[in-house]
């Protein structure tokens, strides 16, 4: 409960006092819960996923890496209840208005708020990429034949797509706000035409290049959709507009998939994007905020509420270490096979299925050990960040480079070394030059902008006039 300063007495000879300003409610101090939870679900539905496309049988060579979901029948429709990174970015954009405006609150600045990301997606994901390249190293030093290598290499890059895509989103967090603040339907609307101006540029040329424009344009406009969910422009739409919508979105999806141009595999989607993701995180978003209240119960039930706390604090270790733990679940498989312990039935065939809930349940808590170990270097606190918006756009350059080049590229021991080399210098880049770290605090450089911005944050009107740095709207 909000409690608001009382009025003073009015004086009975003075003159009367202008009526109070209206102060916007002030930030809530603790997490949304409701929103944690979703997270975590989609968290299991990756690693779920995951699970299922990743799988090992032994040939005539030795052990072969198999992509199981490939032109299976059954895949197309488990994508439907499994395709879920629309939420994780609709969720990127929820919490990261939250966590910018406290910050910014605490007279922190938009460059810190980006450092603060980097940092937090770059720094566990520079310690697995340099644990997956010593992996493979010693691989190919004990012999292992080179094309194996190489599909556990690519199997395992795949994936950061994600850390690129929501690094550089996140970067953009800061001028998006800004802009979300003048005109946020508006924006959405922007973003989401652009979308499909491009998919049917795509389709009018079949140049499929041309889709990967989507790139910025789809996943920006899903984090905008949580930007409208966290500023309340969602909830202020009455349920049945929310249905009708939902339910639009969802008969639009399945018009196009049954006309043709879309395949039904909503996991293909992604590479390049689609304007059906949009479509797919529209009726998401619509369906949370439809149920944030028995989400949010369900949530604060204390079993429930620990496995939430976990999953969001060691959210990026889990994603970055799923690939691994399979890839050595697998080959360890493989391993116990080829010496006459355990069967490994073909993909899709009534004994892989039948295999599919120990291996799932035991991958799941392998990773879930995973984050347990190796959760701390992700809630490592940033050292004092540069107020310099040159250097920190600097190190969200340097961060996509290194992930691109993986991903591009494949994991080898040399990409790898590149890639944790170039994410060590945007780290580098980041830090400030001297002075002890005091979280949430400006450097003296920017100590008066911090303390301009902490009036102005506290509702999308005020932010709106809030001075974001340049170099990130350029960005």
């Amino acid at each position: 409960m909000t409690l608001s300063p009382s009025r003073p007495l009015q004086p009975v000879d003075g003159p009367a006092a202008p009526p109070p300003t209206r102060r916007p409610s002030p930030l809530p101090a603790t997490r949304d819960t409701g929103i944690d939870l979703v997270r975590a679900l989609c968290l299991l539905a990756i690693l779920v996923l995951h699970g299922l496309q990743v799988s090992a049988t032994v040939g005539e060579a030795g052990p072969v890496l198999e992509y199981a979901t490939r032109g299976a029948a059954w895949y197309p429709p488990v994508t439907w209840a499994l395709q879920v990174m629309p939420v994780f970015f609709v969720i990127g954009g929820f919490a990261g208005l939250k966590a910018h405006r406290r910050s910014l609150a605490r007279g922190g600045t938009a460059t810190a708020f980006v450092a603060g990301r980097v940092h937090r997606l770059l720094l566990p994901a520079m310690v697995t990429i340099g644990a997956v390249g010593l992996g493979l190293a010693l691989l190919a030093d004990a012999g292992t034949p080179p094309e194996l290598i190489e599909q556990i290499g690519l199997r395992y890059s795949e994936p950061l797509w994600f850390l690129g895509v929501f690094l550089a989103c996140q970067a953009l967090l800061p001028a998006q706000l800004a802009l979300h603040a003048r005109a946020p339907w508006a924006l959405f609307a922007g973003l989401a035409g652009a979308g499909v101006g491009i998919d049917l540029l795509r389709g009018a040329t079949d140049v499929d290049a041309i889709g990967y424009a989507n790139l910025a344009v789809v996943w920006l406009a899903l984090q905008q959709l949580g930007l409208l969910l966290a500023d309340g422009y969602l909830d202020r739409l009455s349920v049945s507009v929310r249905r009708v919508a939902g339910i639009v979105a969802v008969a639009v999806l399945v018009l196009v998939i049954t006309a043709g141009p879309w395949t039904a595999d909503l996991i293909a989607h992604m590479n390049p994007p689609t304007t059906a993701l949009l479509l797919v995180g529209l009726a998401q978003t619509l369906l949370i905020s439809l149920l944030r209240g028995p989400l949010t119960t369900l949530s604060e039930r204390p079993r429930v509420a620990a496995l939430t706390r976990f999953a969001t604090a060691h959210s990026m270790t889990i994603y970055l270490w799923n690939l691994p733990v399979l890839l050595l679940a697998a080959g360890a498989s493989a391993l116990l096979a080829m010496h006459g312990v355990g069967e490994l039935p073909e993909p899709s065939s009534l004994g892989w299925w039948a295999s599919r809930p120990v291996w799932l349940l035991g991958t799941v808590l392998l990773t879930a050990g995973a984050g347990w170990l190796l959760g701390g270097i992700e809630r490592r606190r940033a050292p004092r960040t540069s107020a310099s918006s040159g250097r920190v756009l600097q190190a969200v350059l340097l961060g996509l480079a290194g992930v691109l080049l993986v991903l591009l590229a494949g994991a080898t021991p040399t990409t790898t070394v590149l890639a944790v080399g170039l994410t060590a210098l945007a780290l580098r880049r980041i830090r400030g030059r001297t002075g002890p770290h005091t979280p949430g605090r400006a450097s003296s450089s920017t100590a008066e902008e911090s303390k301009n911005g902490s009036r102005l944050c506290s509702s999308p009107a005020a932010f709106a006039r809030r001075r974001i740095p340049s170099t990130f709207i350029r960005a």
